[in-house]
C-alpha cells in the first residue's frame, strides 16, 4: 500500500489567527523554545518554562503551536535554513525564530506577507535589530525558492518522513511491512483519548455527558473514549470531579494486563505522573506503592490520585534500590514502566527524534535491565510482573525480555490476549507501546 505523505502544510498555525503584534510575540516565544531544543534541551522543559513565564495563556498556546509545527517539520526547514545561510548561525534564539517562521511560511504561503513582516518584527523584539536584514533576506529567499526547494528536500528520506536516517533505517529493518506507516503516524497530531473512571460511571453514561456538552466521541473498548477533536481539559465534563482522565489507549492496556485483584499488594515502579497508578486503583481495591525517582513528577502522582479520590503510598526513590521503599513483604503484582527512548510517542514529543542518538537505546537498555533484576526479587512466588515501555525499538523491548529470561530461568512469559508479541505500533487510535507479562514460578 502506498503511503500518504504528511507535509509541513498539515494542521498548521494560521497567521491570520493572530493580530500582527501577537504573531510577532508568538514568534519570539517560539524562538526561545525551538532554540533551546536545538541546543539539546527537552521540549517539555522549555514549554513548561514558557507557560510559567508567559504574560498571557493565549500567547503561550500560540507559541506552543508554532514550536510543534517547527519541530514536526524540522527535517525539512532545518535543511532549507542551512542552504539559505551563507555561514552557520550560532545564535540559538535567532535560529529558532527562523525555523519557526519558515515552518509557518511553508504551512501558509498565502499569508507570506504577514509571516515575513512579523518574523522581522520578532527579530527586533528579540533584541536583534541588527539581524532584521538577515531575517528579512532569509525569509524572502525562502518564499521565492520554497516551491522548488521543498520537493527537493522531501525527495530524501529524512525530508520525506521527518525523521533522522538512522531512525528510518532501524524501523525499516524491524518492521519491513509497516515502517512507513509508523513514520507517518509519528508525524501526525496525536489522538486525545480519555479513560472513564469505572468506579464513578459507565462508558455510555459518560458518552451522554460528552454529547450534552457538544463534544463528539466514540468508545474504543473497556474504559477508553476517543474524542473526534482534541479539546481543553477544562471543557471535559466531570474531569475535576475525577470521572475521567486523559490517557492514551495503549497506555490504558497496562492496568488490565497487570490483572490486579482486590486485596493484592501492587508496586507501580517509575510511576510518575500516576496515570497507570490511578487506573490500577480504579480496577481493584488493592494496596499500591507508587515509586518514582523524580521528586517534582512524583507530586503529580499525589495530585492525580487526589482528583480521583483514590489513595496509594507514594514514594520518592530509585526503583533500582528496593530498600528505598520495600518493607519486606513481597508484591503480588509489579508494573515496571521503564525509562526508554520514547520512540513510540514522538508525535507528542517531536523533539525526541532529533535529540536521540542510535546509542541511546542501548543506554536505556542497561537501566531497564537493572530495574528488572532489582525488582524481580520483591515479587511474590507465582506473582506477575508487567514490563512496559513506550518504545518501538527491539533493544528496549523483546531483546530486553529475552536477555532477562536467560538471567532468570524461573521466569516465564505469559500470553497477552490480542497483543501477539506485545508490540503496539502508532496508529490513529494509539501511540506506540510494548508489554511483556512475566510470572515468577514458585
Amino acid at each position: 500500500m502506498r503511503a500518504t505523505l504528511v507535509t509541513l502544510r498539515s494542521e498548521p498555525v494560521s497567521a491570520t489567527a493572530f493580530s500582527a503584534p501577537s504573531l510577532a510575540q508568538a514568534f519570539v516565544a517560539a524562538a526561545g523554545v525551538v532554540g533551546r531544543v536545538s541546543e539539546g534541551e527537552s521540549l517539555s522543559v522549555a514549554l513548561a518554562d514558557l507557560k510559567r513565564t508567559a504574560p498571557a495563556q493565549a500567547l503561550a498556546a500560540a507559541a506552543q503551536d508554532l514550536s510543534y509545527n517547527a519541530l514536526r517539520g524540522y527535517g525539512v526547514v532545518d535543511v532549507a535554513l542551512e542552504r539559505l545561510l551563507k555561514k552557520p548561525l550560532t545564535d540559538s534564539p535567532l535560529r529558532g525564530l527562523l525555523l519557526a517562521a519558515m515552518a509557518e511560511l511553508a504551512a501558509r504561503p498565502q499569508s507570506a506577507h504577514a509571516v515575513v513582516h512579523q518574523a522581522v518584527e520578532a527579530a527586533v523584539l528579540l533584541g536583534h535589530s541588527r539581524a532584521k536584514n538577515l531575517v528579512n533576506a532569509v525569509m524572502r529567499s525562502f518564499q521565492r525558492r520554497m516551491d522548488a526547494m521543498l520537493p527537493e528536500i522531501e525527495a530524501t528520506e529524512p525530508g520525506r518522513y521527518r525523521h533522522p536516517q538512522w531512525w528510518i533505517d532501524a524501523l525499516r529493518s524491524a518492521y519491513p511491512g509497516e515502517w512507513q506507516t509508523v513514520l507517518l503516524e509519528s508525524n501526525r497530531h496525536p489522538p486525545m483519548v480519555l479513560r472513564v473512571n469505572r468506579r464513578r460511571l459507565s462508558i455510555p453514561a459518560y458518552l451522554d455527558k460528552l454529547a450534552q456538552a457538544g463534544i463528539p466521541a466514540r468508545p474504543l473498548g473497556h474504559e477508553a473514549v476517543l474524542l473526534e477533536k482534541p479539546c481543553r481539559v477544562e471543557k471535559l465534563p466531570g474531569f475535576t470531579a475525577g470521572e475521567v482522565s486523559i490517557q492514551d489507549t495503549g497506555a490504558q492496556r497496562a492496568a488490565r494486563l497487570l490483572d490486579p485483584r482486590d486485596g493484592m499488594r501492587v508496586l507501580d515502579a517509575c510511576a510518575a505522573p500516576g496515570g497507570k497508578t490511578g487506573h490500577i486503583l480504579e480496577l481493584a481495591d488493592c494496596e499500591v506503592v507508587a515509586v518514582d525517582a523524580d521528586r517534582e513528577r512524583t507530586r503529580r502522582i499525589a495530585e492525580n490520585l487526589a482528583r480521583l479520590e483514590l489513595s496509594a503510598r507514594v514514594v520518592v526513590g530509585d526503583c533500582r534500590n528496593p530498600e528505598d521503599f520495600w518493607e519486606g513483604r513481597p508484591f503480588d503484582r509489579i508494573l515496571v514502566d521503564a525509562p526508554c527512548s520514547a520512540s513510540g510517542v514522538v508525535r507528542r514529543h517531536p523533539d525526541i527524534k532529533w535529540l536521540r542518538r542510535r546509542a541511546d537505546a542501548l543506554a536505556f537498555g542497561r537501566t531497564q535491565a537493572q530495574l528488572l533484576d532489582a525488582l524481580w526479587p520483591v515479587l511474590a512466588s507465582d506473582g506477575k510482573l508487567l514490563y512496559a515501555t513506550c518504545s518501538v525499538f527491539a533493544e528496549e523491548n523483546s531483546e530486553q525480555v529475552r536477555s532477562f529470561l536467560i538471567r532468570h530461568p524461573e521466569a516465564e512469559v505469559l500470553p497477552l490476549a490480542g497483543l501477539g508479541e506485545g508490540q503496539i505500533l502508532p496508529s490513529a487510535e494509539t501511540d506506540g507501546f510494548f508489554y511483556a507479562l512475566l510470572r515468577r514460578r514458585g
